[in-house]
């Protein structure tokens, strides 16, 4: 088997498509929830407020929006309760 060159093996269509194409797709109505270590978090939002051992629920939306930072799965629920995305995969 001939090997492929490292960009040819990474390549994903999917991460070039244009917001119009990704919404095509049902962009908008997929979700995931990440735990996330209070640290990283910190990082992300360059907030130094958060603990770092604190471990948080990120739910991001699929182009990588954030949308709510929780602090506990019981608050993630409720709050996807009351909108209407299609999919919720958790990681």
């Amino acid at each position: 088997m001939q090997e492929q060159p490292e960009e040819q093996q990474n390549y994903n269509p999917l991460r070039h498509l244009t917001p119009a194409q990704f919404m095509a797709l049902g962009g908008n109505a997929v979700v995931y929830v990440k735990p996330i270590k209070g640290s990283k978090l910190a990082e992300l939002m360059s907030e130094p407020d958060f603990e770092s051992e604190d471990e948080f629920q990120l739910v991001v939306s699929a182009d990588g929006s954030p949308l709510l930072v929780a602090d506990n799965s019981q608050a993630v629920a409720e709050w996807l309760s009351d909108r209407n995305y299609g999919v919720v995969a958790l990681h």
